[in-house]
């Protein structure tokens, strides 16, 4: 205690890849008030082989290991052995809040478990809405269902922030702090340049690179074999171009993606990435294709065009700022814009200048700075008044 003030636990949960890169920059914060806060971090695990590396470049330590993967888990198992496990953990480790991430299974069991156990949640990255439950599936109900539990919002954008007050969330505990995957890109970025960390080395020569990711459960299947046969056009037609797609070890995505492309000229299938590796790939390449949602947002903070390989977008502002375009899982749209983006020296420039609506590298302080003072605040006027003089704003 410091001056009479309660030091506060807080648990912060993940478990997979996108959930640790976003989260280490809120653990770092918090790690910098020890007089403030003891921290307890909990692996879910669902991810361990992609998360471990992640855990080692950050170096955050796991103080409970959940280690919920079974072999061909459905939703229902990540989900139940979240909270059956984490519930044991919290019969033992006493916490102030729990801190989750996102839309995951395993974030939504940590929130409802916690709602069980009258557990404040705080919500990093709340807000984000396509308004279809079933795309992305099951990311969109997770993330409503999250937001009906959680006593604190991060929105990561001023539309996410109304998004949750239009759905009757208490406008004073929602928070525009911007997303915390910049904060870890620049803290990457960082370094890479003090030569602290060394990626992997791959040259591509005068071509232009294309960094392609797809693991979206809703492209399983026919969305897969479309994307595959698009970039089977783009190689074909455009002998300048070269592809990397580091592939998703889940099989639904890995085994479509390899019997497509295996051994085909100027198309590199590459394991997962370390996430060093992705961002010094991403700094030499010219364009992203991808149906993951953290590329969205840190493409255009490098000055990378983005076609979005979903119908659907929970992050529309970049679309609407003309960074990115959504051309969905279509073979012949994804061909279609990527060309477009590429022959055009005018279009490439004006999707590469897009300012970057999702951060400016200080959310995870916003949040610390705001967790402290909802823990000490007596007076919503206080919080306000916070909301004032801190949200992120484009």
């Amino acid at each position: 205690m410091e001056n009479g003030k309660k030091k506060r636990r807080i648990l912060i949960v993940f478990g997979t890849r996108p959930e640790v890169i976003k989260l280490a920059p809120v653990i770092e914060e918090f790690r910098k008030r020890p007089k403030t806060f003891s921290i307890a971090t909990c692996f879910t695990a669902q991810h361990r082989q992609m998360c471990e590396p992640l855990l080692r470049f950050f170096s955050i330590p796991c103080t409970h290991d959940l280690n919920v993967m079974i072999e061909k888990q459905s939703l229902m198992d990540i989900a139940t052995r979240t909270m059956r496990r984490l519930d044991a953990v919290l019969e033992r480790d006493k916490v102030d809040m729990i801190v989750v991430q996102g839309d995951t299974a395993s974030a939504f069991a940590a929130a409802l478990t916690a709602f069980y156990r009258r557990i404040p949640v705080a919500h990093v990255e709340a807000g984000l809405r396509t308004h279809n439950i079933w795309n992305p599936y099951p990311e969109e109900m997770n993330r409503q269902l999250i937001s009906r539990i959680a006593q604190l919002h991060f929105a990561p954008t001023q539309r996410a922030s109304q998004a949750l007050t239009e759905e009757g969330v208490a406008e004073k505990s929602v928070f525009v702090t911007g997303n915390t995957v910049i904060d870890a890109l620049y803290l990457t970025l960082t370094k890479l340049r003090s030569g602290a960390k060394k990626p992997s080395a791959r040259a591509c020569g005068s071509r232009r690179l294309i960094l392609v990711t797809a693991h979206r459960r809703e492209n399983f299947g026919a969305g897969i074999d479309e994307i595959c046969a698009a970039l089977l056009d783009l190689v074909r037609r455009n002998k300048n171009v070269e592809i990397i797609l580091p592939v998703h070890p889940n099989p639904a995505v890995r085994k479509p993606i390899e019997r497509a492309l295996s051994s085909q000229p100027r198309i590199t299938l590459s394991p997962p990435l370390e996430y060093m590796d992705l961002v010094a790939i991403m700094k030499r390449c010219s364009i992203v294709l991808t149906d993951s949602g953290g590329l969205q947002e840190e493409a255009p903070a490098l000055g990378l065009p983005v076609v979005v390989m979903r119908d659907e977008t929970e992050r529309p502002e970049i679309v609407e700022a003309g960074g990115a375009i959504l051309a969905g899982p279509h073979r012949n749209r994804i061909v279609r814009e990527v060309e477009r983006i590429l022959d055009s020296n005018e279009l490439y420039n004006r999707m590469a200048r897009v300012r970057n609506p999702f951060g400016d590298g200080r959310a995870a302080k916003r949040i610390v700075r705001i967790t402290d003072t909802w823990f000490r605040s007596t007076d919503s006027r206080d919080m306000r008044i916070l909301r004032k003089k801190i949200e992120f704003h484009v």
